[in-house]
């Protein structure tokens, strides 16, 4: 049990970045099996955390494939190996049109709590990709 105040060990593997791919799905089975295929072969790269999927309780055609990296980079790279692109990129290329990269800022569970910083700079909303605004830009407050 935990301390009134919320202290104590660290929680469990704390995954730094966090993609979220949202599907409309006529055929739940099909897409099911399709996405525990893809996260099969994601868990078999290095920073992987772990693979969710689940469905909306109010709509039942709406399903979320969550996977949990240690970094942003572990993720791109899985992306970029050869059975990835050739296995999974076909299924998630069909989830719904919108941001899928998150970055993890709080993390809780039965041993704990903790806060990170994040990564995204201050002038992130402000600064187009490709310029920088500063050489160094603090993270934005979280």
């Amino acid at each position: 049990m935990l301390p009134a105040d919320g202290s104590g060990p660290a929680p469990g593997p704390r995954p730094e970045f966090v993609a979220l791919l949202r599907f409309r799905a006529p055929d739940v089975p099909g897409l099911m099996s399709e996405l525990r295929e893809a996260a099969t072969l994601f868990a078999t790269f290095p920073g992987f955390v772990d693979a969710r999927i689940s469905r909306a309780i109010d709509e039942g055609g709406l399903i979320v494939l969550e996977l949990a990296w240690e970094t942003v980079g572990a993720y791109r790279r899985a992306l970029s190996s050869y059975d990835v692109k050739v296995r999974v990129v076909p299924i998630i290329s069909r989830a719904i049109d919108e941001p899928t990269a998150y970055e993890v800022l709080h993390v809780r569970d039965a041993a704990g709590s903790v806060d990170a910083a994040g990564a995204l700079a201050a002038d992130a909303q402000s600064v187009s990709l490709g310029r920088a605004a500063k050489d160094h830009v603090p993270p934005a407050p979280s």
